[in-house]
């Protein structure tokens, strides 16, 4: 189950990028905290399906 791990892991670090370009922009405080949560939860579910705590 690796493949869907990377996957998750590599969009969660394209949102946290998106994170830090909007907050350079000074957009909306709702939308970095979407993205920021949103990217948290996309490496969080990544590391825990390499564990294998999550199937």
């Amino acid at each position: 189950m690796t493949g869907l791990s990377t996957i998750l892991i590599v969009v969660g670090l394209f949102l946290a990028g998106g994170v830090y370009s909007f907050s350079k922009q000074q957009m909306p405080k709702g939308v970095i905290v979407l993205l920021t949560i949103a990217s948290v939860m996309c490496i969080v579910a990544g590391v825990l399906r390499i564990q294998g705590i999550w199937e």
